[in-house]
């Protein structure tokens, strides 16, 4: 028997890209102080550690925090 070569590429897992807060800023039009109270009363994502002094939010948790507030006007 012969094995047929795949020709398939193979499933990659989605890889969500990490913003730091620069490009939260940016992407989002608020300022730094505006990100960290809204972190604090809950009305902007938690980022998430990912070393001992640096921070970073999912791309996708943040694009959809924008649609939300898209949505309500």
């Amino acid at each position: 028997m012969t094995e047929k070569p795949q020709t398939a590429e193979p499933t990659r897992p989605f890889m969500d890209r990490m913003l730091r807060r620069k490009e939260v800023e940016a992407i989002t039009g608020r300022s730094r102080s505006a990100i960290y109270a809204g972190i604090d009363d809950g009305t902007f994502p938690k980022p998430i550690k990912i070393g001992t002094r640096a921070v970073a939010w999912p791309e996708s948790v943040i694009r959809a925090w924008i649609a939300e507030r898209m949505g309500e006007h």
